[in-house]
């Protein structure tokens, strides 16, 4: 339906409106990013400063399929009995695994990512774009393809120009990259960006449920918030740098939004034109991929498909040519041999130097104010602009950078120089570990080290004044509440302690006077693992009196040195003067 559309686009349009659909379907099929460089800042992190914002790419701006969707409803007509069977248009039917991945990618990222607002008509749109929905659904029962699903290795022959990075790993092409799974991520994004989603223990590209949840990740990170149509706009373009592709996987988007329904596996209909070369036809759903028979189960001749992005495994096919009448001559002192494919930046890239990155320092909870820069650099000392940096978080901890991601590549800027996100420290106290490489070549990486420290206080208040007075061997009337601040602002989460110590020169435990109560009623008079609430609260225990009168001190101390004094007063309650008896009468 969809190519019968394009088809009578090309022919005519009756209206304005479809006019202009037209033309972006036309612009769609010029290959977007054939003179990028790969993945670009906004990939997964803040830019450097001279980075442009729309240079991203999970795909490597790889070609997709540009059929548009129906004009009419993709609303299914009800039906009725015990195994309805799926109707409304063809196009609306989405493969019963494909969709459940979608589904679950969407109930994750709820859970872990709640301000994101990801909705999985959205992974479907972006779906059926890359790879047609899996090709119809040809995957197996637990969601891996049924055969690999390539792009064409982007050699920078019409493509953008990105060397292996994973040694032929996911794409088993050593020499380039190629766009790889049902969600086409090129192998330098799945390095950090893939997830399990089925729960076996492997991040695969080639299965729809890791590649749907990764998705999922890939465009809720920068705390992207996919409900704005800025932020939506923003996250699609990330992952392919195109107009074009932005304008059809939003109107897949909202066909999707108006109705689906569920296929079987192996029966979704299959795209038919390419942002490449405006063809490229699946084969028939019902079959497998057969080669020399068209789409349909027609039986005329076609060459081989290219490695499609993503209907491909074949290789590109072949032009017939006609040898020339007379043999063409050689130049002299020409080479013998074409030249070799000129040096990339990154090719250039010798080492990675430090860029003035000033200590890394910040409290539990906190974002770290300064941020790593790293500059890229030839044998000679000189910057190298363009160059992919992938900063990585190890170790065991809880620390990410913004958005919550352990990965960010950056570009560096026309001085060489990439500035990664900011950090966002975690819970775990301790030495972090950052490492920057370069994306695409084997050279020595650069770590650095962030230092997480517990919360802190500077200040201890109370949050009233009334007087702390009991009598011996009774309760205390009011709680001791206190106020934790660090630099004037909230401290929350502060550690803290109360003891009722002997005297202000003596910090010891007292053995009497005000106590509290353990779990079993047991008279306690140190208290720890005490920590204050979201606005920085501390209220303490309700403190009960032995026998012994007097005055008595509280001492509060927090993390970072903040300590606060309180007096305590146990005395008998006073007694009155008896009234005057009344004089006898006379």
């Amino acid at each position: 339906m969809a190519a019968q559309f394009g088809r009578r686009l090309c022919k005519g349009a009756a209206t304005t409106a479809v006019a202009a659909v037209a033309v972006a379907a036309l612009s769609a099929s010029q290959a977007p990013g054939v003179n990028d460089h790969g993945r670009q800042p906004t990939a997964d992190a803040t830019p450097s400063p001279d980075a442009s914002a729309s240079d991203g790419s999970a795909t490597g701006n790889s070609p997709y399929y540009t059929d548009l969707p129906p004009l009419n409803s993709p609303s299914p007509s009800p039906s009725t009995g015990p195994a309805p069977t799926p109707s409304g248009t063809p196009e609306a039917g989405i493969p019963a695994t494909v969709l459940d991945a979608y589904k679950k990618a969407e109930a994750a990222l709820r859970d872990s990512k709640p301000g994101c607002n990801l909705p999985w008509q959205l992974l479907a749109a972006i779906g059926r774009v890359e790879s047609g929905q899996a090709r119809g659904g040809r995957v197996t029962a637990d969601g891996t393809t049924i055969s690999p699903i390539l792009g064409p290795q982007l050699d920078g022959n019409g493509f953008a120009l990105i060397r292996d990075t994973d040694n032929g790993a996911y794409d088993g092409n050593s020499s380039y990259d190629q766009a790889v799974g049902p969600m086409q991520f090129i192998p330098s994004t799945w390095a950090w960006a893939g997830r399990d989603g089925n729960g076996d223990g492997k991040k695969d590209p080639n299965n729809v449920y890791d590649a749907a949840l990764a998705a999922g990740h890939y465009l809720c990170r920068n705390n992207w918030d996919l409900s704005d149509q800025n932020d939506l706009d923003r996250a699609i373009l990330s992952y392919n740098n195109s107009r074009e592709y932005l304008n059809l996987v939003m109107r897949w988007l909202e066909y999707y939004r108006k109705g689906t329904h569920e296929v079987p596996d192996g029966t979704g209909t299959l795209p038919g034109n390419r942002s490449d070369d405006g063809a490229g036809a699946s084969p028939s759903p019902s079959t497998p991929s057969t080669p020399g028979t068209q789409a349909g189960g027609g039986s005329k001749p076609r060459p081989s498909p290219r490695p499609d992005k993503p209907g491909g495994g074949g290789t590109q096919p072949t032009k017939p040519t006609t040898p020339p009448s007379t043999p063409p001559t050689t130049p002299p002192n020409s080479p013998s041999t074409p030249p070799s494919t000129p040096p990339t930046p990154t090719d250039t890239v010798h080492h990675l130097e430090d860029a003035g990155t000033a200590k890394l320092t910040a409290m539990a909870g906190d974002a770290f104010t300064k941020r790593i820069s790293t500059r890229a650099e030839t044998k000679a000392g000189k910057a190298v602009a363009k160059v992919r940096i992938r900063f990585t978080i190890l170790g065991d901890t809880d620390t990410t950078f913004a958005g919550g991601e352990s990965v960010a590549t950056v570009a560096t800027n026309s001085s060489g120089v990439a500035v990664a996100p900011a950090l966002q420290a975690g819970e775990k106290t301790g030495d972090v570990t950052v490492r920057a490489t370069v994306v695409g070549r084997t050279v020595a990486g650069l770590d650095y080290t962030a230092t997480v420290t517990e919360r802190a206080a500077d200040k201890l208040a109370r949050t009233g004044d009334a007087p702390l007075t009991c009598v011996p061997g009774g309760e205390f009337a009011n709680r001791v509440q206190v106020k934790a601040t660090y630099q004037g602002a909230v401290a929350d989460g502060v550690a803290a302690t109360a003891t009722l110590i002997k005297s202000a020169d003596d910090p010891t435990a007292n053995d009497k006077g005000p106590y509290f109560k353990d779990a079993d009623g047991k008279a306690v008079r140190t208290l720890t693992g005490l920590k204050t609430d979201a606005k920085g609260l501390l209220t303490l225990p309700r403190l009960y009196a032995d026998d012994t009168s007097g005055t008595f001190l509280l001492r509060v101390n927090t993390e970072g040195g903040a300590t606060l004094t309180v007096e305590l007063t146990v005395a008998a309650a006073e007694t009155s003067s008896p009234s005057p008896s009344a004089s006898p009468s006379a």
